[in-house]
């Protein structure tokens, strides 16, 4: 088996204006061009001296850029990198969603996490999703319109850790923001597909975002248009003013809480006491070791790194350097993968509401005894939910929910050696549908299990007042010797889990650099089929993974894998994803 990775060379940066551009010498950024074959763009691996960002698109890329060009910390371009997103990629992110962070500190040598994820409404109960009948809604049904809405927690979240590390005055971080969304810029091909497919998925029945995304006549705004977000940029000049106590409380509340309940068919009943209430958490990161590292990220109530240290943790019982990529490796991932899943779909939820064996799910014993399930030569059925060393393993049932890919990764490295790997969100594409101010509100709450219970046995991630809901992101930082050598993230879903761990073996077990393992055709197996990304040479691993009883799927698989890589000497690597329209800029 071959992985094939194309190195062309054209630089895309579109609508990038003298808003957005530096009098400063030009950064180094990811070169690229479509192939002809696939469509698919590659891009040559990035390298850097000092700093890097890489992010989802150009202009919030060229945003984080400037920050550390002038001595701003890795907080500080992440503010600038999200609220450019915001604007530019408004379909994926931004502060009516939720995010979560890992962010290594330089000076203290110490890692920590950020958890601002969005919150039920305190009047949400374990119903909150059922029919009259007592049978689950649909996700479309549920999705659209104010019901769906978490309280969100990205804003709170940036500001607890500005406040902790950041070096430049909270205000001037919402400029390029504020430039983009009164100056305009040009909707990129990803956000022009994304507001046709949205078409006929309720977004023209709302509004306000159908008089911003849809023309006169009703037809998508097309590839090339310039969007103005006049409201967006006063929202954000009040947010620079008076911080994030400006969206939880006062007339942006007001207003969020007002269309929330307006939407017809599907109103909401959070308050203006639920915005006012609502925290961001500064947590511990879950570690897992893997071939002498550390692979660390979002703990509970993300599902990220539990799951990916799960997987690593039975892949470390098999020799996957020597195996290379290959018909097996890719055989050994999914199973693995399966495990995986199946223990996320009992325990994993957040730790705040209901007890989780976190430690036991990545202990060491387990994970071997859970590997002793993978057999080289035959695929398992679907698997079945471990018993971890925790007491209470018999008390919780099932979640079959799946997320929806609706979000954005960047990862941020400054010249003092502090790093961000930051996942941001609004569940899925465009949200709830409900827009505010300019910006779009999340549907995180249909990241819940519409079913509270199974058979009589609670499931852990029911809906519950106050509660965050599970999550797939995994944002996360790679430690040798208690440094950090990798940052690494993905947008996608509960594939999340997949695609990163995936380049993460790309990396550590293959010695690829972060742009190839990016590159990688994908493998993704949730505990059902195996997916195998359309257009690469994944597909090719339909027939012998058939031949091992796998049931195949050959589908797009849409990532937004961005890296940066920390060699020995100091020196960064970076890599964006071709699937996507993300580049690496650095000094």
């Amino acid at each position: 088996m071959r992985f094939v990775v194309l190195v062309l060379a054209v630089l895309w940066l579109p609508g990038l204006t003298a808003s957005s551009a530096s009098a400063e010498p030009q950064p180094r950024a990811g070169s690229v061009q479509p192939e002809p074959a696939t469509g698919r763009i590659e891009h040559l691996p990035v390298l850097a001296k000092e700093f890097m960002v890489a992010a989802a698109h150009p202009l919030a890329a060229m945003a984080g850029y400037d920050v550390l060009r002038r001595g701003g910390s890795a907080i500080d371009a992440a503010v600038a990198v999200q609220m450019v997103l915001n604007v530019v990629e408004p379909q994926s992110s931004g502060i009516g969603g939720g995010a979560f962070m890992v962010y290594w500190d330089a000076k203290a040598g110490r890692l920590t996490s950020f958890d601002g994820r969005e919150v039920s409404p305190a009047a949400a109960g374990p119903g909150y999703f059922l029919q009259p009948d007592g049978t689950p809604k649909s996700f479309w049904e549920a999705m659209a319109g104010g019901r769906s809405v978490g309280v969100p927690g990205t804003l709170r979240m940036l500001e607890m850790a500005h406040q902790r590390y950041g070096r430049e005055p909270w205000g001037r971080l919402f400029d390029p923001a504020i430039a983009h969304a009164e100056k305009g810029f040009a909707i990129s091909p990803r956000l022009a597909a994304s507001i046709g497919w949205a078409a006929n998925k309720g977004l023209a029945a709302f509004p306000e975002a159908a008089a911003y995304f849809f023309n006169a006549d009703g037809t998508p705004k097309p590839e090339g248009a310039i969007l103005t977000n006049p409201a967006l940029a006063e929202t954000f000049r009040i947010l620079a003013r008076d911080g994030a106590d400006a969206l939880h409380q006062g007339s942006i509340a007001e207003a969020i809480v007002a269309a929330i309940s307006a939407t017809p068919d599907n109103p909401g009943v959070m308050t203006l006491e639920d915005l006012r209430t609502y925290k961001a958490k500064q947590r511990e990161p879950v570690c897992a070791a893997y071939r002498g590292h550390d692979v660390c990220g979002m703990g509970p109530p993300s599902s990220g790194a539990l799951t990916i240290g799960q997987i690593l943790g039975m892949l470390e019982h098999f020799d996957l350097a020597g195996i290379g990529p290959s018909p097996e490796a890719a055989h050994l991932f999914a199973e693995a993968s399966k495990l995986a899943y199946a223990d996320r779909a009992l325990y994993m939820a957040d730790s705040d509401f209901v007890r989780m064996p976190t430690k036991g799910l990545l202990d060491q014993n387990y994970l071997t005894i859970r590997a002793q399930h993978i057999r080289r030569g035959a695929a398992m059925e679907k698997a079945e939910a471990g018993n971890p060393p925790w007491r209470d393993a018999s008390l919780q049932a099932p979640d079959t929910e799946v997320e929806r890919p609706g979000t954005s990764h960047f990862v941020i490295f400054d010249g003092e050696g502090n790093a961000v790997s930051m996942t941001t969100t609004i569940e899925t594409g465009f949200g709830s549908r409900v827009m505010v101010r300019g910006f779009l509100l999340n549907n995180e709450l249909t990241d819940f299990s519409f079913r509270p219970a199974v058979n009589g046995r609670s499931v852990a991630n029911r809906v519950e007042g106050g509660k965050r809901p599970r999550s797939s992101m995994a944002p996360t930082i790679v430690l040798r010797d208690g440094k950090p050598v990798l940052l690494i993230g993905s947008p996608g879903g509960s594939r999340i889990i997949a695609y990163v761990a995936q380049a993460v073996i790309g990396i550590l077990d293959w010695g690829m650099d972060p742009q190839a393992a990016i590159n990688i055709g994908h493998v993704v197996n949730r505990n059902g089929a195996t997916d195998l990304e359309a257009g690469t040479d994944a597909a090719d691993l339909a027939g012998p993974l058939t031949m091992l009883g796998h049931e195949v799927q050959v589908r797009d698989l849409n990532s937004g894998l961005h890296a940066i890589q920390i060699g020995p000497d100091g020196k960064l690597v970076g890599g964006a994803d071709p699937r996507r329209e993300g580049v690496v800029l650095g000094d």
